[in-house]
C-alpha cells in the first residue's frame, strides 16, 4: 500500500473499504495558453505524497509516505525544503486540509503510542496507509516553532484538526463521552465541532443544527466564521454525518442550504468575504452513495453548483482565495481525477494550464493562495508515484 489518500480520494477510498485508487488518467495535451509553471515537491522516502495547503508565505503543508510506504508524516515544504512534522507518538500524521495561517502555525492529525480503548476507526483511519491506519487514538495537533503538541478532546478519545486562522484560533471536531446510537460500528462516541484557542488549552464546542447529533467544523477565517457539516454520527465522516452543510456566526449554526442530496454535503474552505466551496451530493436518489458535485456557496446567491468537467461524474471543490478563484478536482466514474479551477463560474483543467516542459499529471488541486499559487497532488508519468506540487502563474 504506497498510495496516500488525500481529500479528492476520500470519498472513493470510503466506498472501497479503506484501499486508496490510483488516481490517474492518460496526461491532457497542452493548452497553446501557458498559465502555470509547476514543480513537484520532495518526499520523506516514499512513492506517495500530497500538498494540502499553501499559505499567503508560500509555505506548502500535507503529507509524505516515509520509505517503505507503511507509515506517512506530517510534513512542511518552506523553499521547496521538506522537513518532517513527525507525531505525537503513533505511526502516521498529516495535514489534510487548508489551514490558511500566515504565522507559522500548522494543524492537523497524529496518532499517538495510546491504543484506542474502543477500537474505533475515527475519521483518521481513512487518510493513513491501510496496515497502521487503525489501533491508535488520533488527535488535532498544532506545531509551531518546530514542535507539535495535542489538542484536547471534550473528554472522548479521539480529535481532528483542519483549519486554522491568524488569530491562532484552529477548528476542527473531537469526540465527547455520549455513546450515541446513531453511530455505525465501530464507531460509538458522539462527536462536535470545536475552536481551540487562541488560548493555549481552550476548546470551545460549536453545536450541530437542531435534530442532529453530531457536528463537525472543517475551515475558518479571520472573521471568525466557521463552516463544517452537522448530521448523524454514522461512520464518523462524510455520508450521513454531513446531511447539511452549516455556517457557525457567533457560535450558531445556519443551514447553506444544498444541491439536492441528503449526504455528504461538505464545506471545505471559506475566504475573508464569507464565500464557501466544498462538496454535495446533487440528487437525494443517491441516498448515502457518493455522487457530489462542487458548489460554490455566497450570501447572496446560496448554493451553486459548479458542475464538472466533460465526461466526469463527480467534483469537488477544495480551495478558494478572496478573487474567487477555486480549486478542486472532477472525476470520472472509476475516480480518475484531474486538478481543475474555477473562475467566475467556468471550470478548466489546470493541465490544460501547465507550462511545457511538466510531464506529470495533476490529479487534485487542493488549495490556492491570494496570489494564486496552488498546491495539490500530481501523478508521475514515469514511475506512478504520487508527489506533491506547487503551480506558480
Amino acid at each position: 500500500m504506497k498510495r496516500l489518500i488525500t481529500l479528492s480520494t476520500l470519498a472513493a477510498a470510503l466506498l472501497l473499504t479503506g484501499s486508496v485508487q490510483g488516481a490517474r488518467r492518460a496526461p491532457t495535451p497542452h493548452a497553446d495558453t501557458t498559465g502555470y509553471e509547476v514543480a513537484n515537491l520532495a518526499s520523506l522516502g516514499g512513492t506517495a505524497g500530497a500538498g494540502s495547503s499553501i499559505n499567503n508565505r508560500g509555505w506548502v503543508a500535507g503529507s509524505s509516505n516515509l520509505a517503505g510506504d507503511q507509515v506517512q508524516h506530517a510534513a512542511l515544504w518552506r523553499n521547496r525544503s521538506i522537513v518532517d512534522l513527525g507525531t505525537l507518538g503513533g505511526p502516521n500524521s498529516g495535514v489534510l486540509w487548508p489551514v490558511k495561517n500566515d504565522r507559522g502555525l500548522v494543524a492537523g492529525i497524529s496518532q499517538t503510542a495510546q491504543p484506542d480503548p474502543l477500537g474505533e476507526r475515527w475519521s483518521c483511519s481513512a487518510f493513513f496507509p491501510a496496515p497502521t491506519a487503525v489501533g491508535h487514538q488520533c488527535l488535532g495537533f498544532v506545531w509551531q516553532g518546530g514542535a507539535m503538541r495535542p489538542l484536547p478532546t471534550l473528554g472522548g478519545t479521539n480529535g481532528f484538526a483542519t483549519g486554522a486562522n491568524n488569530s491562532g484560533e484552529i477548528v476542527g471536531w473531537a469526540e465527547n463521552t455520549v455513546h450515541d446510537p446513531t453511530c455505525v460500528a465501530p464507531q460509538v462516541l458522539q462527536f462536535r465541532a470545536v475552536v481551540w484557542g487562541p488560548v493555549r488549552g481552550e476548546i470551545r464546542e460549536l453545536p450541530p443544527l437542531p435534530g442532529d447529533t453530531v457536528s463537525a467544523a472543517t475551515a475558518l477565517n479571520d472573521r471568525g466564521q466557521v463552516v463544517g457539516i452537522s448530521g448523524i454520527c454514522d461512520r464518523a465522516i462524510g455520508r450521513f454525518s454531513a446531511i447539511h452543510a452549516v455556517l457557525w456566526q457567533d457560535g450558531r449554526p445556519s443551514d447553506l442550504g444544498s444541491l439536492g442530496g441528503v449526504a455528504w454535503n461538505t464545506p471545505m474552505s471559506i475566504n475573508e468575504r464569507g464565500d464557501v466551496v466544498g462538496f454535495a451530493n446533487a440528487s437525494a436518489a443517491a441516498g448515502g452513495s457518493f455522487a457530489a458535485h462542487a458548489f460554490l456557496w455566497t450570501r447572496d446567491g446560496g448554493m451553486r453548483d459548479l458542475g464538472t468537467l466533460p465526461g466526469d461524474t463527480t467534483s469537488q471543490a477544495l480551495g478558494i482565495n478572496d478573487r474567487r478563484e477555486i480549486v478542486g478536482t472532477s472525476c470520472d466514474a472509476d475516480f480518475n481525477c484531474r486538478a481543475v479551477i474555477w473562475r467566475d463560474g467556468e471550470i478548466t483543467d489546470l493541465n490544460t494550464l501547465i507550462a511545457p516542459g511538466y510531464e506529470d499529471t495533476l490529479t487534485t488541486a487542493n488549495d490556492i493562495d491570494e496570489s494564486g499559487r496552488i498546491t495539490g497532488q500530481a501523478v508521475q508519468q514515469a514511475t506512478g508515484a504520487l508527489v506533491a506540487f506547487v503551480a506558480r502563474p
